[in-house]
């Protein structure tokens, strides 16, 4: 799992306040996209659950897609254009924990996760004026996949393609546009890599700040989150198959969206929809970005960017919750070590083999229902690699009524299931969503007050 999280700024880089992200609001209809049959005798595959962004990105959840491990970490060094200073660097031999920071402007943390090499890059500067303020900064977080090499292309190009699409753009008579500017940048990428010939691909999130403007886009699943006053607020749109205009798109272009172990895939193979290369798949991938641009207001504290190692695991809002004692009043930021504890909390659920939930409730009727709703789904969505998972009778009876509610469920690759509860019209709803969204159970335990039985499930 990749973990790649830079953090800007410490202190306001051209501003006399600080900077903020806020999650991604999801729905998950109802119907299906096509899908093979499950290998489980008793569990199908989740009926299609397109999820719709709306305009606004108001929550704190979004379904994420789950990627094979990549390859070790060799931090690019770009060519430096005149205006500006930076300290990326290029280590000697893949290292497996990069550590960067620029006089207090942003820091970085990039670890290996424990599956496997880690294929994220970086790329950051900032503009030198001693004279007075500064007015540019670039920074971007790229997640390959299937190899290191769109990651790292686009790390030493994009910056430089966008810079030369902004200029284009000063010279159109019809206006001048940033968001036009960073499409181009990240198309013109998208098809020099093609050129190459190499395989693999990356996903990008990229931030621009120039005079006092914020401008932050995306192509795929890596994130960018800010914080508004502690709030925390998603900049981005995860880009995955299943999402509503997603699917839309590419079954237009005669392609298609199948369920392979519990996560939507375009032609059963690649699990997002938008990025840098994936030549095979090119006619449905494409590089076009998101861009949200926002004028940088004093409530605006710092700004994440990171790849979907941190948010497969950490909600947004915790993220901020995290970071924001580290940044924010105090004397001496030590965002660095924020960066460090995002990582770090990113493992200690990575690491976690078997859970049981269950939630101790004195009042049913004093309960802060939608809260307690937000807080189950929080914790089943960081334990959804766990491969043994135990679930008791109030926490079930929690689920049933997400489930009611059509509140969007994680897939689990979880092999062995125990249930503890009576079963009534309170938990069922909850059990059948679990099996649902659980295609790998190979063990069903059914613990109640009467019976205890165990049901292998066979392929």
């Amino acid at each position: 799992m990749n973990r790649s999280v830079i953090m800007s700024p410490e202190s306001p880089v051209f501003f006399q306040s600080p900077l903020v992200f806020s999650p991604t609001s999801v729905k998950t209809p109802s119907s299906s996209p096509r899908s093979t049959p499950p290998k489980l005798s008793m569990v199908a595959c989740p009926p299609r659950k397109l999820i719709e962004t709306t305009p606004s990105p108001d929550f704190d959840s979004v379904l994420k897609r789950k990627r094979p491990p990549m390859l070790d970490l060799i931090t690019v060094a770009p060519p430096v254009p005149s205006w500006c200073n930076t300290t990326v660097k290029t280590p000697e031999k893949a290292a497996e924990v990069v550590e960067a920071e620029k006089d207090g402007y942003y820091f970085v943390y990039c670890k290996r996760g424990r599956r496997g090499p880690m294929e994220d890059r970086y790329f950051a500067e900032v503009e030198s004026d001693d004279e007075g303020p500064r007015k540019k900064a670039f920074f971007g977080v790229f997640d390959g996949h299937g190899g290191s090499n769109a990651a790292e292309f686009a790390a030493m190009n994009l910056r430089n393609n966008i810079e030369a699409a902004m200029a284009g753009e000063r010279s159109r008579e019809d206006g001048y546009s940033i968001e036009r500017a960073i499409r181009d940048g990240y198309n013109k990428t998208d098809e020099d890599f093609l050129k190459e010939g190499s395989k693999g691909g990356a996903c990008c999130v990229t931030a621009l700040i120039s005079n006092g403007e914020l401008a932050v886009s995306n192509a795929g699943d890596c994130r960018a989150v800010i914080s508004r006053g502690g709030v925390a607020e998603a900049l981005t749109t995860d880009h995955n198959p299943s999402q509503a205009n997603e699917l839309k798109r590419i079954e237009a272009l005669g392609g298609y969206v199948d369920c392979c172990n519990g996560v939507w895939r375009i032609q059963g193979t690649l699990a997002v929809s938008r990025g840098i290369g994936d030549r095979y798949l090119k006619k449905w991938v494409i590089a076009e970005p998101e861009t949200r641009t926002l004028r940088i207001k004093p409530e605006l504290e710092f700004l994440i960017l990171a790849s979907d190692g941190l948010w497969d695991k950490v909600t947004n809002q915790e993220a901020v919750d995290v970071v924001r004692p580290y940044c924010v009043g105090v004397e001496n930021p030590k965002t660095l070590s924020a960066c460090k504890k995002l990582a770090e909390l990113s493992f200690d659920v990575s690491y976690v083999t078997e859970a049981s939930l269950d939630i101790r409730i004195q009042s049913f009727e004093e309960m802060e229902v939608e809260l307690l709703l937000v807080k189950a789904l929080e914790m089943l969505e960081k334990l959804r690699n766990v491969e043994k998972l135990t679930l008791g009778s109030n926490f079930l009876k929690i689920i049933s009524l997400a489930e009611l509610q059509r509140v969007p469920f994680p897939m689990f690759n979880v092999k062995d299931l125990t249930f503890k509860a009576m079963l009534s019209q309170y938990v069922i709803p909850g059990i059948v969503r679990m099996l649902q969204n659980s295609p790998q159970v190979k063990n069903l335990t059914l613990h109640t007050k009467d019976i205890h039985g165990t049901i292998p499930l066979k392929d």
